[in-house]
Formats: structure tokens, sequence, C-alpha cells
């Protein structure tokens, strides 16, 4: 099939594409066929169908889009794409028919699809470069956004709490974990020392350490006091769901902002993408308008 027959048929075939923006949608949202959504997700995809739908067929009422020629091998590549998709052709086949959708149906559907990104692509193509001055002052305007957030060193020696030993039992293991305390609460440089000797976590082979970590890793009981201690100071005992722990902050990783070379590629990137979906909207605002033909 040529690309100008195609294009000749694009109103023709525009009602039974739609069933192929419900399938896209109905994947894309909730991983499903439109056959097995409930109600809501119907209605739900129903109308982010129907939105694409109507700004696909406006764009390829363009002029931008009768001069597009897609390559058939790329309608065809398209297809193999969403065949893939399945286990074998029959399932493919099936799932076609399920959605209303068959083989033509469905290069059609495909082929505006090509024709709608490529429009766009070039559309956004218009769009103005991103400077080096835009990226510097986005970045002294958001700095908050990019700074690494604060971290903390820690170590901990855990008792753990089994009512099934004796030597575990709560009051057991808390008198065993209080001992403990006051030797590295006095002298936290023992801290390495006893946690090899008495901790019950597999972190005792390396002297308690759990490394650096940010606010959320760790068990909620912990985390708290972790992060309003002083560094180089061993906590009081803490209960989590495990048993006892005695926490050691070893080193305080203050919150910074990240440098600009480190991220001016990702701020550049960002601003590009912005400038580009700002001058699709722009262009889409005029078609709507009726200005563009």
């Amino acid at each position: 099939m040529s690309s100008s027959s195609s294009i000749k048929s694009y109103q023709e075939v525009s009602s039974s594409v739609y069933a192929y923006h419900m399938l896209r949608c109905a994947v894309d949202k909730y991983h499903k066929s439109v056959q097995d959504l409930n109600q809501k997700q119907y209605e739900d995809v129903s109308r982010k169908a129907e939105k694409a739908h109507k700004l696909e067929s406006m764009v390829l009422s363009t002029d931008e889009a009768r001069r597009v020629v897609i390559p058939e091998y790329d309608v065809n590549a398209a297809i193999k794409e969403v065949a893939g998709r399945y286990e074998s052709e029959e399932d493919f086949v099936r799932d076609m028919e399920r959605n209303n959708l068959d083989k033509e149906i469905l290069r059609q559907a495909l082929h505006r699809e090509l024709v709608f990104n490529a429009v766009m692509g070039k559309v956004a193509s218009q769009s103005a470069t991103t400077s080096d001055l835009d990226v510097r002052v986005f970045y002294e305007l958001h700095r908050d956004r990019f700074s690494v957030p604060e971290s903390r060193a820690a170590s901990h020696i855990l008792v753990t709490i089994n009512s099934e030993y004796h030597e575990n039992s709560r009051d057991a293991a808390f008198a065993r974990i209080n001992k403990i305390a006051v030797k590295v609460q006095n002298n936290p440089n023992r801290f390495p020392s006893q946690a090899k000797k008495y901790s019950e976590c597999p972190t005792a082979l390396e002297g308690g350490t759990l490394g650096v970590v940010q606010r959320g890793v760790l068990f909620p009981e912990i985390d708290q006091v972790l992060f309003e201690m002083e560094e180089g100071k061993v906590s009081d005992i803490i209960e989590t769901e495990l048993g006892f722990h005695l926490v050691y902050c070893t080193k305080i990783h203050k919150a910074k902002a990240q440098p600009l070379s480190m991220i001016y590629e990702r701020i550049q990137a960002m601003l590009d993408e912005r400038k580009r979906r700002s001058c699709q909207k722009a262009w889409i605002k005029k078609i709507t308008e009726g200005s563009v033909v």
C-alpha cells in the first residue's frame, strides 16, 4: 500500500483506528486489553483514547502531515514490534480480534501514528536551543532541586528478642545490651570490637558497620534517632521488631548542592524537552483555532 493511498484513506479509517487508541491507552495505563477493564477503567480509557484520536486526526489534516512520507518498511517494523509482544501469531491475531482490530486496521493505525510522530518531531525541532545562560540561570534558581540529601555513616549492635530462648527473652536481651551500652557510650572507640563480640546482626563481622545511609533506609525507630544524633556519639537503647539496638553515628555528611558540572547535561536535556513541548503546544493551539491548514 502506498503512502498516498494511506493518506487518502485517513478519514475512511478514522473510526476503525479508534479501537487501536482504546487498546493502546488500556495497555499503557492498566496493562490490560480493553475487554479486561472494569467499568471505571473503561470510562477512563475511553476519555483518553477519544482525546488522543481527536488530536491525531487534527494533526493528520494539516499540510505538514500531507508532506510526510513513511517508508513501508517502517510500518512493517512497527507491526512486527506489536506482534512481538505476544507469545505466538495466534495470540496476536486473537487479541486483535478481541479488541475490534485486524492486521489491515492495525497497519492503518500504525501508519497514522508514525505520521503523527514525524509531524510532532518536526514541529519540536523548531524550538529555540537551550543556551548556556538558560542552564546556569535555572541551576541558580533551583539549587535545592539538585542537592544531595544529608547522610550519615553509622554502625549498630543488635541483641535480638526471642521468647523461645531464655537468653534472648526480652528481659535477658535488655540486660545484655544495657551492659554493652555502658561500655560503648563511655568509650565509642570500643564500639567495633563490642559489635564483633556481641552483635547478633551479620554486620558484626564488619564491626557493626551499616555504611553511609540517607533518611528512610533504616527502621523508623533507628532512623529517627540516628538523624538527631551528634557525630561520634552512641545512642541510648533503641527497640525495633528485631530486638534492641545501639547506634553509633561515626560521620555526618551534610546536605549540599551538586556542582553544575555534574548535572549540566541533565538540566540542558530537561530544558530542551520543555521547549519542544511548548513549541508543540503552541502549534496545536493554532490547529485548534484553525490558523494552521
